[in-house]
């Protein structure tokens, strides 16, 4: 993955995406308000924004609430062309997260999925998958944080 161009964004245009992460439903005229914009400014900022891939706006499920009773990351340990192996871990559908790192792992993933049988099911599709030496998961027993509000700075 080509390391995407650094966008300049305005003032304005953080203001409206520190208001978006406080409140994905939050509307056009309430921004507006918020930022000194009108309506009709925020609906065309906000749409370039996310035509230019700055950002989406997304629903965020609890897995649990969905029936994904394991959640987890898993470190892969990997030999060979590291963007290939991730990109081929990123094809399997229930990956939520794949990054490359430095350090103990070569790879990070992130998964949900229903039970202990499918995270083993999974866990041999991605052992099986070329380059990957290795694996070591990390299963989720609570959830303490998780935001999406680190901002624009």
């Amino acid at each position: 993955m080509e390391r995407a161009p650094r966008v300049q964004l305005d003032e304005t245009a953080k203001q409206i995406i520190e208001q978006l992460q406080q409140d994905g439903r939050r509307s056009y005229a309430a921004i507006g308000k918020a930022v000194g914009l009108s309506e009709a400014a925020v609906r065309q900022r906000v749409q370039k924004l996310l035509d230019t891939g700055v950002m989406q706006i997304v629903g965020v499920t609890d897995p649990l609430m969905l029936g994904f009773h394991r959640q987890m990351m898993i470190g892969v340990r990997c030999e060979g062309d590291l963007e290939k192996t991730a990109d081929e871990l990123a094809a399997l559908d229930e990956i939520d997260y794949v990054v490359i790192t430095a350090g103990s792992f070569d790879i990070l993933l992130e998964l949900v999925c229903e039970d202990d049988d499918r995270l083993l099911e999974l866990l041999g599709r991605i052992r099986a998958i070329p380059g990957v030496v290795s694996t070591e998961s990390f299963v989720y027993l609570k959830l303490r944080k998780q935001t999406y509000s680190w901002g624009t700075r």
